[in-house]
């Protein structure tokens, strides 16, 4: 394994690695608690809400000249209609909050403390804009008796904890896809965890 290198990329720029970004998120999200069941074209056509954003954020994680992780953020203004609604519906200003759509990484990756370089690298990326109180991201709900359930899954929600992030359980939303082994999408129900970007910053060793 070469030494691991990270890349930044902004706004527009994301577009010189939308390809590899598309193939890494079908991969990693076919697995659970995702199952996902993605295709190219859909996926192409979902990242083009990074590229619309002047203030998103893609940390690339390579080894070598492979993708192996990244964690994305952008204004929670400029993504799609249904994970906005919650917020427009709650208690929390939209306009102020800052959205983490995805931080993953290759299972032979996990373990190395590159979670810990994601949440900072996007917390400081919302922070160096004034007007944002808060960081937020959302995880899927499967049922607990779900047949593809690992036997010996363990839930990720001590790593938001860890990092300082509340789950609210008041802000939900649904999103459709297609699970593998499916033949029609169905709606998938979301849960908001949020952070106030006031609260001290995730440090790096």
């Amino acid at each position: 394994m070469t030494e691991l290198r990270f890349e930044r990329l902004y706004g527009a720029e994301i577009e010189s690695r939308i390809w590899a970004i598309a193939n890494l998120r079908m991969e990693v999200f076919r697995d659970w608690p995702y199952l996902y069941e993605g295709d190219a074209k859909t996926e192409r056509d979902f990242l083009q809400t990074y590229l619309d954003s002047p203030r998103s954020f893609a940390l690339l994680v390579l080894d070598g000249e492979e993708l192996v992780g990244m964690a994305t953020a952008m204004p929670l203004t400029d993504e799609d209609a249904q994970i906005q609604k919650p917020f427009h519906d709650g208690d929390l200003d939209a306009t102020r909050v800052f959205y983490f759509p995805e931080a993953i990484l290759l299972s032979a990756y996990r373990g190395r403390g590159l979670y810990r370089r994601f949440f900072h690298e996007r917390e400081a990326h919302a922070r160096s804009f004034r007007g944002y109180d808060w960081a937020a991201l959302c995880t899927v709900e499967r049922p607990s008796d779900h047949p593809a359930r690992p036997v010996h899954d363990q839930p990720l929600d001590p790593i938001w904890e860890h990092f300082g992030y509340e789950r609210r359980s008041d802000l939900r939303t649904t999103f459709d896809w297609r699970d593998v082994g499916d033949q029609q999408e169905t709606a998938k129900p979301l849960v908001f965890w949020v952070k106030p970007l006031t609260r001290e910053p995730v440090t790096m060793p």
